[in-house]
C-alpha cells in the first residue's frame, strides 16, 4: 500500500456514477462492479438524453434507470467511471472532478495530458496519487493494456529496449455499431446481397476482411492507434522504450490478439521469460506446442485475464523475444480496468465520508 494520510479501510458507502452507461464498455462496468462486489451502496446510470427512461442491468436481479448525463449534478458522488466517447468526457469529467467526484475516465481525451496519471494497476500502481492534480485517471488504450501487463515483468527481469507489436484488432473495439455492420455484411454476403448499403463504420468492407487502419491517419503515415500505444506504452512502462506498431482491424466481435516482439538488455530465452510471465499479475501463460495449444479470440469473452503463447525466443537478434497475447478488450481492455482502478483508489486513498 502507497502510504497516505487519507487512506480508506475498504467498506461501503460509496456512490459510483456510470457514465455512458448504455453503450458495450458501460454495461460491462457495471457488470464488472456486481461480479467483484465493488463497496458501492449506490450506483447511477448516466448517458445521453435520448436513452433517458431506459434501463440497464446490474447483477442478476437489478435494473438502474438511466439517467441525463446534461446537466447532471455530481454533488455527492465519490467515483465515476467514464466512458461516453473522448468529446462528451472533454466536458463532463472536468465538471464531475469539480464537484468532488475522482473520475476514471476512459476515453482518449485525457490519457496524455500530463497531470493525468494513465493506470495499469499490475503495471504502474503508485502513479495513481497523481489523480489530486485534476481529480481524473484515465484508463489506457484496450490494445495498450493487454500489451502492458505482459511486458511489465519482462522489463523488469530483462530490462526492454524495443517492441514491435501488430495488433489483430476486434470491432467491439469501434463500439455496438461496429459489431452490426460486421455481422449485418456477414448475413448479407451469406444471403448474395452488396455490402456497401451496410458499410458505415470501416473504411472498407469488414467482412471476411482486414483492415489495416485503426482510427486517422497522421503526418508520418501510422494511424493515431498505432502512436497511442506508443506514446501509452511510454507513459505507463518506461519513456525510454521504443515501440512501434501496427494496428489491424479484424472481422471477430470481441478480443483483441497481438504478436509483440521485444529486443531486451540483458540477455533473454524462451523458457525463463515462460516461468516470468507464468508467476505474473493479471497472466495466465497458455503455451503448449502442439495443436490447440494456444489461446484465440473466440475464447476469452468474459475472462479477465491477459492470455500468452506462442512464446519462443527471435534468434535475429541477440536478445529477442515474441510471444501471442489475447485478451477480451471489454473487460481487460477497459472495463476491468477501470474497476481495478477504482478498487485501487478506495483501497489505498479516498478519505472517510463525514
Amino acid at each position: 500500500m502507497l502510504d497516505d494520510p487519507n487512506r480508506r479501510e475498504n467498506s461501503a458507502g460509496y456512490t459510483v456514477a456510470v457514465v455512458g452507461a448504455t453503450g458495450n464498455v458501460g454495461r460491462e462496468v457495471l457488470n464488472t462492479l456486481w461480479e467483484r462486489q465493488f463497496p458501492a451502496d449506490k450506483v447511477i446510470a448516466l448517458a445521453s438524453k435520448r436513452s433517458v427512461g431506459a434501463d440497464v442491468s446490474y447483477g442478476e436481479d437489478e435494473v438502474i434507470p438511466v439517467q441525463n448525463l446534461e446537466g447532471f449534478d455530481f454533488s455527492g458522488v465519490d467515483i465515476v467511471l467514464s466512458s461516453p466517447g473522448a468529446k462528451v468526457s472533454a466536458e463532463h469529467s472536468p465538471r464531475a472532478a469539480a464537484a468532488g467526484a475522482v473520475v476514471i475516465d476512459n476515453t482518449s481525451h485525457f490519457r496524455m495530458d500530463p497531470d493525468v496519471p494513465l493506470i495499469v494497476p499490475e503495471v504502474n500502481p503508485k502513479a495513481i496519487i497523481g489523480y489530486k492534480k485534476k481529480g481524473i485517471i484515465a484508463n489506457p488504450n484496450c490494445s495498450t493494456i493487454q500489451m502492458v501487463v505482459a511486458l511489465k515483468p519482462l522489463h523488469k527481469a530483462f530490462g526492454i529496449k524495443r517492441v514491435i507489436v501488430s495488433t489483430y484488432q476486434s470491432t467491439s473495439g469501434a463500439g455496438k455499431d461496429a459489431m452490426d455492420e460486421l455481422f449485418n455484411q456477414t448475413k448479407g454476403i451469406y444471403v448474395n446481397q452488396a455490402t456497401a448499403e451496410s458499410q458505415e463504420i470501416f473504411p472498407k468492407q469488414i467482412a471476411f476482411n482486414v483492415i489495416p487502419q485503426i482510427d486517422v491517419f497522421m503526418d508520418d503515415g501510422a494511424t493515431k492507434e498505432e502512436w497511442k500505444m506508443m506514446a501509452e506504452t511510454k507513459k505507463i512502462l518506461d519513456p525510454k522504450i521504443k515501440v512501434h506498431a501496427n494496428c489491424a482491424r479484424v472481422p471477430t466481435f470481441i478480443g483483441h490478439a497481438e504478436y509483440v516482439n521485444i529486443e531486451t538488455e540483458k540477455p533473454i530465452d524462451d523458457k525463463e521469460a515462460r516461468k516470468i510471465l507464468q508467476k505474473a499479475a493479471g497472466v495466465s501463460v497458455v503455451d503448449h506446442r502442439i495443436k490447440e495449444g494456444y489461446v484465440t479470440p473466440a475464447e476469452v469473452p468474459g475472462e479477465d485475464a491477459v492470455y500468452v503463447s506462442r512464446i519462443r525466443s527471435d534468434a535475429t537478434i541477440d536478445n529477442g523475444l515474441s510471444f501471442w497475447c489475447v485478451s477480451d478488450n471489454l473487460r481487460k481492455g477497459a472495463a476491468l480496468n477501470a474497476v481495478q482502478i477504482a478498487e485501487l483508489l478506495v483501497r489505498d486513498h479516498l478519505s472517510v465520508k463525514g
